[in-house]
């Protein structure tokens, strides 16, 4: 067989290939890949087949490698390149990406995947040099005898690379010629991220030196480097102080509505068009751009704080050592002035500061202390403050904090060398550089190439490559809270190579240099290789480096003392910026459809204009007329020339048809609204200390559209805070919780949650005191802190004294043990209390299940060289750890192995091993035989219990085995972790075959709490018919829990399950695309009777209720992927989620996130919200009509990108229900009002235009034209929009259905805007004429006969109707009337009347001078002015009223029930999502039952499971109760064990349903039986069904007893 077309690698020239593969076809592979191998390995080891695969071993010493068998590479697997699922130091929202990426070989083919690198051949040079493992050789006395430890941490993948010689040009030409995009996008011509900066670079390859010179191709003429790289300091901002001025002006220009008026102003300083004052008459335009710019420069000076801070953070950065890589003096002229005045600026705001603050000149005293300290202790022999040399005592970063624990500094040397595995990087021969040494300096001084120290707690400042840290072994924890909302620690792992180096002395004998992958946003992705030069024989060597050696910014550093590495980007280049991208500018929906408004007035001025000139032209053309007596010739000479002069005129005449006043008072109205929603209260964190804050504020219209709204999971609906709530332990139930999915559940049946979750709750914190004190009676816990009590259960600790007999006594601490011994958490001291041990966990799930045991007088304390210490009950004992199995995505387990000494010294010991995990993945391990299967039935029924109270349930098993079994097994395990391709696969294998025959010892509840809230304000949401979709990078199962918990989906709902792979969806074709186009497809047609044509669309379009069939969609990445790809595609799985009540989208990425929101926005034309917190949830939040970041615990970088910053979820239903809904309303009406107001006055000059054939002259005083929008009618609609309420905020958050007005756009649209600019029209002729009709026949007569005939007179006839009537209007359409408001409209007409009176006192008004005097006299001026307002409002009013009586809307009716107190009940303010509001005790329901919820009388008192969607809960047409209390059931107000809960004789007993006729006359089982038993004893909750949602296909987090049960069946 021919090998298949490949490129050819640079690193081979005509070599053959050994046999083993070349007979396989290997592909070339990627010189950045980490899993390539250059010997020829010889056989297999052992009877265990171990595959191989690369990666790291962490603490072992290096050995020629033997007995590894030739690896099958006819298909190769990356790793490193879009997959970060299999790495558990990555909690389950960071696994975006389940599978590997694979090549698979043909003939005659390439797979052309993005993910995919082709690979390299490998030379037949170098070779790998094996790993010794600890106690590898030698007997089993030896073994016994010393024992370390051995932990190998999942993921970090790394292994050791061959000599070769590379020629690195051809490297790089190669690897340019074959890279594909590191990251999908999931986008489409159609659909593509609008921001540049998102878009891949990773084949803009780059190369980094370090202490080595650059070659001669990298260097220009002048010698310098030619990469030019981004500078550390980052701006968000605009506009800087210089660039400001020019910038704005410029931004404003672009509005056209300015340019039009600045043409205008143009035009009207040509006197040819008759303008009478032009300067006075730019001075709206003015205010405008001044009121703009000012708004905008307050807004972006927020962004210049945060900027300066974190640009200024300082960090450690080696000096000493010139850095090749970058130009040092290309600071050009104008960033030097730049520098100097911004130098200038801070000076100057510094100076001010701390003279004229009381808080400044505090800050300057204590400056002056700090000087006095450090002048003291310089004078002193103090420690320095660098890492100078190792022979020195030396402090790092803080006064008193080490960097390294310099007592033990010798043997972790020596460790650190003996784990080298014979890396030569340091140089010994070379001497250290005296000058070398790390210096604090600023973020925004880091440079690529720079060796940056970052100590503990400290955030990094540039992406960079790790090289070491304080660990022996290289490791360091981070934290990535600004990145993907997580709290969880994450492990990275420095290069194999470099761990050695351990300060500045051994950096600057170094030598090396890296080749890198381009920047790009895929935050799980990175690539590149590690070369030096062999310090003994001179040969090229290569490590690989991937993203699990990568630091990246953004992260802090956690429980690491310090952590030393290379930048390799920096600035814009780092993946936090490339993922924040820049910010778009958003415009709101309202705005947008205003253009067409505009427009159409455009039109009505053209087609004005152009009559006014074609009038003219004509009038000026017919002779003979008066006018020559009065006109010697015209301006322009001829009729079309005049026409042509006549139009502009009326161009300049007719301005305010397009009202600029209209966009100054959007603005004033936008800002105003941004105010009112920083200053609620009510938006208030109080634990933050962090209010609402609007960070766009053009866009608060649209939070009164929102129809959909997308979210995060972790740290968005949860806190991503674990808690402890029950167990189960041989067969016994620990525990009482009343959680949310409980309390939505009950609901649902009818039953009050308020008055029960109160009583069950108070009744909890009473066994939770009784609790505490018996837990302090029964020994002396150190770490006991009942603060951080969260499992509740007196029993237990009853049963730990042995009330319950010795057995169960004995099986509840050997629980409680195995919980403190199997785990990977880490202890440091509390920073306040040294004594108490903060537990740090890369899984808030360990964190919660070592804390629990640790109440219970369990606590793990620390950590020996071999093992664990666990405080028993205030005892401290050791327990020999050896092997850690840790967890993975693909296990779904952990285990430990402890050894068991033996009973005398001379006995042989064993080995104990435990292991936690998924409960189906547990069950299906455990023993056939010496399981008890009743015990196995009631764990299975306890766990069931939990899942539907929304916990998410573990099991704990174990295995005992004797010392020569676990002897044989760890022989194949080191063999697996020592090798050097496919080592996850292999270590797969090997822990498959130890945990096995488990014996079980219990199962375990964990509430992933949630955010104060969340399912009333989902809720809430649902009622005003938004729609809310989880998007998570979650994995299935934690996404339905929390699901279930915050009520998004619910036990009656059946789950439509969308996957690529899998056992059950074989039947629907072997490609993922054929499978999933046949499930959406399926669906549509069996669940909705559609076939996802386009007529289809076009229809959900123009639908915008809630959907009615109770069905949920569950679509994982994978499948995702499919789903966006393709039009017909995208429109079917569109159309089956708007169909379903709740749409879920597990393991997703950022991208994908992005791409679905684009989907439903830009399809279904609707608008959309989305919520995140983390840098993952960016894309989602830019691409949302508006997007809103949580500003939590949990990370800074959604917020940063966001439009509105809250500070948790809650927030978010009162922000649109109340401001949003407000805000669009206001505007909605305030918009076509402005254009009503401005018709009216424009259209009056037009019909005086009649009169005089549009000759241009005014009929109002110059002055008139420009206050009539500034200052006569603008007041009352801006107030109107910034202060008209249709409801209170409390009416608003209890009838959210009000909001749906807003989603269906019925407040704004271009019908409601012709309608008013018809009644404008309407108006404009009766301002006009009614003042013409008086002075038709014989002119206004005067008392002192002095004539009233001049235009501006009749000018103030027709400005007085059309301000009063306006004005009017604008009153008569408020929702809500105050003195406030009613005084506006007083004070503008009073304007008017004061101004007309102050402005014709003055000659300087000429023709106008004694107007006001002269018109006001006069008895007919006010009987035309009342006539003309009566007139003008009339048909409106009269239109309304009987609209209002006859055809009411919603808000009239609720307005109506607000007047009449049906709300009065509920004080100002009230909030249904506040946990702490108060208790409304006489509620009016909107129902009244007739009949109480009687469980009894339906099911005897015992719920009876169902395995169909339809649980049992009480059909509605039987419930007929006044208080809504439960006949025939009685629930004590002490829920303590369920023998509390006994049913009641009720009068109207149904006959009695068998277990077997409720599960549809099955044959009983075992398992029903044993139910029907723990029932009898109420071991079993009775209030509620236990039976759950029912999922179309197989689904982790669906769990029942008999689905646990069958897995073991089918192990067997």
């Amino acid at each position: 067989m021919s090998s298949p077309s490949k490129p050819t690698s640079p690193f081979v020239d005509d070599i053959e290939h050994e046999s083993g593969s070349a007979s396989n076809g290997l592909s070339s592979m990627s010189p950045f890949d980490d899993s390539f191998q250059f010997e020829k390995p010889s056989s297999a080891h052992g009877n265990i087949e171990v595959a191989k695969t690369g990666g790291s071993v962490l603490k072992r010493q290096s050995k020629p490698m033997k007995d590894i068998s030739t690896p099958d590479l006819s298909k190769v697997t990356f790793d490193g390149i879009d997959d970060y699922s299999n790495d558990n130091d990555i909690n389950d929202d960071d696994e975006l990406n389940g599978k590997k990426t694979e090549i698979h070989e043909h003939e005659n083919e390439v797979d052309d995947d993005l993910h995919s690198f082709q690979a390299t051949p490998m030379p037949n040079t170098g070779g790998f040099e094996d790993v010794e493992l600890d106690n590898n050789e030698g007997s089993n006395n030896d073994s016994q005898a010393d024992h370390k430890l051995k932990r190998v941490r999942f993921g970090t993948r790394r292994n050791k690379s061959g000599r070769i010689d590379i020629n690195r040009s051809k490297t790089l030409k190669w690897a340019k010629k074959n890279f594909h995009n590191a990251i999908d996008e999931f986008s489409t011509k159609e659909d593509s991220l609008e921001n540049s900066a998102l878009q891949n670079r990773s084949d803009e390859l780059r190369t980094v030196y370090y202490n080595l010179p650059l070659p001669e191709d990298m260097l220009d003429e002048d010698g310098l480097p030619l990469a030019v790289y981004p500078r550390n300091k980052i701006r968000t901002t605009k506009y800087t102080p210089l660039t400001f001025f020019p910038k704005n002006i410029l931004f404003q220009f672009h509005n056209f509505a300015n340019i039009y008026f600045l043409i205008l102003l143009i035009l009207g300083a040509f006197q040819i068009f008759g303008v009478t004052n032009p300067g006075f008459a730019s001075v709206p335009l003015i205010v405008i751009v001044i009121i703009t710019a000012i708004k905008d420069g307050i807004e972006d000076s927020r962004r210049t704080v945060l900027d300066l801070e974190v640009n200024n953070t300082r960090t450690h950065i080696l000096s000493g050592v010139k850095n090749e890589n970058v130009a040092v003096d290309n600071v050009s002229l104008w960033r030097r002035f730049k520098k100097a005045n911004t130098r200038a600026l801070i000076k100057i705001f510094e100076y001010f500061s701390e003279n004229l603050t009381a808080a400044g000149r505090e800050k300057k005293l204590q400056k002056k202390r700090e000087e006095l300290r450090r002048k003291r202790n310089s004078r002193s022999s103090g420690p320095r403050g660098s890492l100078d040399s190792i022979g020195s005592y030396r402090m790092s970063a803080d006064f008193g904090r080490p960097s390294l624990d310099y007592e033990n500094l010798n043997q972790t040397m020596s460790q650190a060398n003996r784990y080298n595995d014979g890396e030569n990087l340091v140089d010994r021969t070379l001497q250290p550089n005296p000058e070398c040494r790390f210096a604090k300096d600023y973020w925004k001084n880091v440079k690529v190439g720079d060796i940056v120290r970052v100590h503990n707690n400290d955030e990094i400042p540039a992406d960079m490559i790790l090289l070491s840290t304080s660990d022996v072994d290289g490791a360091c924890y981070v934290e990535t809270k600004n990145l993907d909302g997580e709290t969880n620690l994450k492990v990275r792992q420095s290069l194999k190579c470099s761990k050695i180096i351990k300060s500045s002395r051994d950096i600057t004998r170094t030598k090396f240099w890296v080749e890198s992958e381009g920047p790009h946003a895929n935050l799980y992705s990175y690539q590149g290789n590690f070369k030096w030069q062999d310090t003994q024989n001179g040969n090229i060597r290569n490590e690989p480096v991937n993203i699990n050696n990568l630091l990246l910014r953004g992260c802090t550093l956690r429980n690491t003392k310090w952590a030393m590495g290379m930048v390799i980007f920096t600035g814009d280049d780092t993946k936090i910026m490339i993922n924040a991208g820049v910010t778009p500018t958003k415009k709101s929906r309202i705005s947008r459809e205003l253009n067409f408004s505009v427009i159409l007035n455009f039109v009505l001025l053209f087609i004005l204009c152009f009559t006014a000139g074609i009038v003219n032209g004509v009038y000026y053309k017919q002779k003979p007329r008066s006018r020559d007596y009065f006109e010697f010739g015209t301006i322009g000479g001829s009729a079309s020339t005049n026409g042509f002069v006549s139009f502009w005129v009326a161009v300049i005449l007719y301005q305010s048809l397009v009202p600029i006043s209209l966009y100054i008072s959007v603005e004033i109205i936008k800002t105003a609204q941004a105010i009112f929603i920083y200053t609620d209260v009510l938006l208030y964190n109080a634990k933050l200390d962090y209010p609402c804050t609007p960070k766009s504020w053009n866009i608060s219209d649209d939070l009164g559209q929102i129809e959909y709204i997308f979210s995060d999971k972790t740290g968005t609906l949860t806190q991503n805070v674990m808690e402890f709530k029950k167990c189960t332990i041989n067969g016994v139930s620990y525990g009482r919780a009343y959680t949310e999915a409980l309390a939505g559940l009950r609901k649902r049946q009818g039953v009050d949650v308020e008055s029960e979750g109160r009583r069950e709750k108070e009744e909890i914190a009473k066994d939770r005191e009784t609790m505490i004190d018996e837990l302090r009676s029964m020994s002396d816990n150190t770490q006991f802190c009942p603060e951080d009590l969260t499992f509740v259960s007196k029993e237990i600790v009853e049963d730990l004294k042995g009330s319950s007999g010795d057995h169960q006594q004995k099986c509840c601490e050997h629980f409680l043990l195995a919980l403190a011994l199997c785990h990977s958490v880490l202890v440091e001291p509390n920073k306040d209390d040294p004594k108490k041990l903060d537990i740090k966990a890369q899984s808030p799930d360990e964190s919660a299940l070592v804390s629990t045991a640790r109440q219970l007088g369990y606590s793990f304390v620390g950590s020996s060289k071999s093992g664990l210490i666990v405080e028993i009950q205030g005892v401290q004992k050791e327990f020999q750890v050896l092997n850690v199995l840790e967890f993975n995505s693909s296990r779904k387990r952990m285990s430990c192995i402890i050894k068991i000494p033996g009973s005398t010294p001379k006995d042989e010991p064993k080995a104990l091993l435990i292991c936690k995990g998924a409960d189906s993945v547990i069950y299906s391990r455990l023993d056939r035989t010496q399981n008890d299967a009743t015990l196995l039935e009631k764990t299975a029924l306890h766990l069931e219990e939990y899942a539907t109270e929304g916990l998410r349930t573990l099991c704990l098993a174990q295995r005992e085995l004797t010392w020569s079994e676990y002897e044989r097994w760890v022989k194949t395990y080191d063999v697996a972790a020592a090798s050097v391709t496919n080592r996850e696969e292999e270590l797969d294998k090997v822990t498959d075959v130890i945990e096995r025959e488990l014996i079980l010892l219990g199962g375990t509840a964990i509430e992933d709490r949630l955010q104060d809230g969340v399912p009333d304000s989902i809720a809430l949401l649902a009622e005003a018919g938004i729609k809310l979709w989880v998007l998570t990078g979650d994995k299935v199962e934690t996404a339905i829990n929390i699901g279930f918990s915050c009520n998004v989906l619910n036990n009656d709902m059946e789950l439509l399950v969308v996957k690529a792979s899998g056992e059950d969806v074989e039947e629907f074709g072997s490609d993922p695309i054929q499978v999933v186009n046949n499930l959406v497809t399926k669906y549509l047609r069996e669940k909705f009777g559609m076939s996802g044509s386009e007529e289809e669309l076009k229809e959900a379009k123009r639908e915008h209720g809630l959907p009615q069939g109770n069905f949920a969609v569950i679509i994982d990445g994978d499948a995702l992927k499919v789903a966006l790809n393709g039009e017909e595609m995208r429109r079917k799985f569109l159309l089956l989620c708007k169909n379903c009540k709740a749409v879920l989208c597990c393991r997703v990425s950022p991208a994908q996130k992005a791409a679905v929101v684009k989907l439903v926005k830009k399809t279904l034309d609707v608008m959309t919200l989305a919520i995140g917190d983390g840098s993952n949830d960016v894309a989602m939040i830019q691409s949302a009509d508006v997007g809103v970041g949580i500003a939590g615990e949990e990370g800074r970088q959604a917020v940063m990108c966001s439009d509105y910053a809250i500070g948790q979820f809650r927030y978010v239903t009162r922000l649109v229900l109340v401001h949003g809904k407000w805000c669009y309303k206001r505007l909605a009406e305030m918009i076509p009002q402005f254009f009503y107001k401005n018709v009216i006055f424009t259209l009056s000059l037009f019909w005086y235009g009649i009169y005089n054939n549009f000759d241009g002259s005014y009929l109002f005083e110059y002055t008139y034209l420009t206050f009539y929008n500034l200052a006569f009618t603008s007041v009352p609609v801006i107030l109107l929009a910034v202060l008209d309420q249709d409801v209170s905020d409390t009416v608003s958050m209890l009838v959210p259905q009000l909001y749906r007005v807003g989603i269906l756009r019925k407040e704004w649209n271009q019908t409601k805007f012709l309608w008013y600019m018809l009644d404008g029209v309407y108006q404009s002729v009766i301002c006009f004429f009614f003042p013409y009709l008086a002075y038709h026949k014989n002119m206004v007569v005067t008392e002192n006969g002095l004539g009233l005939d001049h235009r501006y007179f009749v000018g103030v006839f027709v400005t007085a109707i059309a301000v009063t009537s306006c004005n009017f209007y604008v009153f008569m359409e408020q929702y809500r009337w105050d003195w406030f408001c009613g005084l506006f409209i007083c004070l503008s007409l009073a304007v008017f009347y004061g101004w007309t009176g102050i402005w014709t006192s003055s000659s300087s008004s000429n023709e106008f001078y004694k107007g006001a005097a002269r018109v006001f006299a006069q008895p007919a001026y006010w009987a035309v002015l009342f006539v003309g307002v009566l007139f003008c409002l009339l048909p409106r009013f009269t239109i309304d009223c009987i609209r209002k009586i006859f055809y009411p809307k919603d808000i009239e009716i609720v307005r109506e029930m607000w007047l009449r107190g049906d709300f009065d009940l509920y004080p100002q303010g009230y909030d249904p999502t506040d946990p702490s509001r108060p208790r409304i005790n006489e509620i009016r329901p909107l129902t009244d039952f007739k009949e109480p919820i009687s469980l009894d009388t339906h099911f005897d008192g015992v719920s009876h499971s169902q395995e169909t969607i339809v649980t049992e809960e009480i059909p509605m047409s039987i419930l007929n109760g006044e208080q809504g209390s439960r006949k025939g059931y009685r629930v004590s107000t002490t829920l303590e064990r369920r023998d509390q809960l006994s049913p009641v004789t009720t009068t109207n007993n149904l006959p009695r349903r068998s277990m077997a006729s409720a599960r549809g006359n099955k044959l009983r089982t075992s398992l029903d039986r044993t139910r029907e038993e723990m029932l009898a004893n109420h071991q079993l909750d009775t209030r509620y069904s236990v039976e759950r949602a029912r999922a179309s296909l197989d689904l982790p987090g669906i769990n029942h007893a008999e689905t646990l049960l069958s897995q073991r069946s089918r192990d067997r």
